[in-house]
């Protein structure tokens, strides 16, 4: 049985939790109660923006853009007008001399989607038996708002830290992280980051990153009545997906990394949308196929899809076909860099430490089994961040989404006592 470890501020932090559950929920339900899918973001930054504000922290609000942004080879999103959804950044001054610390995380949800699947209204925010209701409570506001609560609560404890932390409300998470991109080209940068999405209290050192293809699979149309005077792009795309399958194999045999042990694919490719045909009575000349590619930490994005286009052009070896009519490939959509940090990071050792002194047992450690925007902190900003939250993926764009909001007031401690000891406490805070 593990030891529970003790911490001289551990008991004052959680009675100001305590004190503050009340207007914690209610804060949090007006954060679920906004709408704040893509390009509706403005409303909730806004007030988020006022809240940091009135919590004493240097607030940056601004609407990304320019051609830095649009043209960077990071840069997805389906759009390039922001005017509705802009970023927020709020910094808690340290005193000098410490470690600084991002604390990031996203407010675009995604769609409700059949609302007659849900029990409730999708952006009611009801409290049920401890759980919030409502869609984006938890993916991702639920960590949101413990990463704020952990600041709030050690400012009112009177607490001073050495180094900076950053707090940071992006936009466009869901599309692939041009928000947090737009930070780093604003210039953050911190000593760690810690990016609250929702694993269940686990702490993922490692994610892996996707990005979407487009697969257009060609044959040759003829009467239905003569079908063998065509050729089925639906029958050839069947040996096409069965090629996908193989690689996605391939792949995954070459995984050794215990932290993925537990999942039973850690990189998946998966095919989402096949379209193909245009009427019964033909043989259908193109279908296409849409999916998704994992891509492991540590591995190139380039390396990933040279590896898909490569078992692409092998199936001429098994159907002369597609010497013919190779299938053609297209890069397309959202994308999440992959990202990792060394367990022996001192950042995994204080966070371990701290789950340890609250929680009384070890943290579950494993890597991510989907992107965050964590990845581009840890490649492009040099800034390694781990993945660490309240919540569960199991109801994460799902019908009836839900948070426990216990598991945000445990997290929003475990913060705490984090950004103490990675931060430092400045002499006016040792009290």
């Amino acid at each position: 049985m593990t030891e529970q470890l003790i911490h001289p501020w551990q008991e004052r932090i959680r009675a100001q939790i305590a004190q503050e559950r009340g207007a914690t929920v209610t804060l949090l339900q007006e954060w679920v109660r906004e709408r704040s899918v893509q390009g509706e973001e403005r409303s909730i930054q806004e007030k988020i923006a006022a809240h940091l504000t009135a919590m004493g922290l240097e607030v940056d609000m601004w609407v990304m853009g320019g051609e830095e942004l649009l043209n960077h080879p990071y840069f997805v999103s389906p759009r390039d007008d922001f005017a509705q959804s802009p970023n927020v950044v709020g910094i808690w001054k340290g005193t000098g001399g410490g470690r600084s610390m991002i604390l990031n995380g996203h407010v675009d949800v995604v769609p409700a989607g059949d609302e007659k699947q849900w029990e409730a209204s999708p952006f009611s925010g009801a409290v049920i038996d401890g759980k919030l209701y409502g869609r984006g409570a938890t993916d991702m506001k639920g960590g949101n708002m413990a990463a704020m609560l952990a600041i709030e609560t050690l400012q009112a404890l009177g607490v001073r830290l050495k180094g900076d932390v950053i707090f940071q409300s992006v936009v466009e998470e869901e599309s692939g992280g041009a928000g947090t991109l737009s930070t780093i080209l604003r210039g953050y940068r911190a000593d760690a980051a810690i990016v609250p999405e929702p694993t269940n209290l686990k702490i993922f050192p490692k994610q892996q990153g996707s990005m979407w293809f487009r697969l257009r699979v060609k044959g040759r149309s003829a009467h239905g009545g003569t079908r063998y005077e065509g050729v089925s792009a639906i029958e050839k795309s069947m040996i096409v997906v069965k090629a996908i399958g193989e690689l996605e194999k391939r792949r995954n045999e070459r995984i050794t990394d215990p932290l993925y042990e537990k999942l039973p694919i850690p990189i998946p490719i998966n095919i989402g949308v096949i379209e193909g045909g245009k009427w019964p009575s033909s043989v259908a000349d193109l279908v296409t196929l849409e999916g998704r590619m994992g891509v492991a930490p540590g591995e190139e994005m380039e390396s990933a899809k040279a590896e898909m286009e490569t078992a692409l052009l092998q199936l001429a070896e098994q159907d002369p076909w597609f010497a013919e009519q190779p299938v053609e490939l297209e890069w397309y959509g959202a994308r999440w860099v992959p990202g990792e940090v060394s367990e022996e990071h001192p950042l995994m050792e204080l966070l371990t430490d701290a789950y340890r002194t609250v929680c009384g047992t070890d943290p579950i450690i494993e890597a991510s089994p989907w992107g965050t925007d964590g990845g581009l902190l840890t490649k492009l900003a040099d800034t390694p961040a781990i993945v660490f939250g309240p919540g569960v993926t199991q109801v994460a764009h799902y019908p009836n989404e839900y948070i426990e909001l216990e598991a945000i007031f445990q997290c929003a401690e475990i913060l705490a006592l984090t950004l103490i000891e990675w931060c430092g406490l400045s002499e006016e805070g040792e009290q």
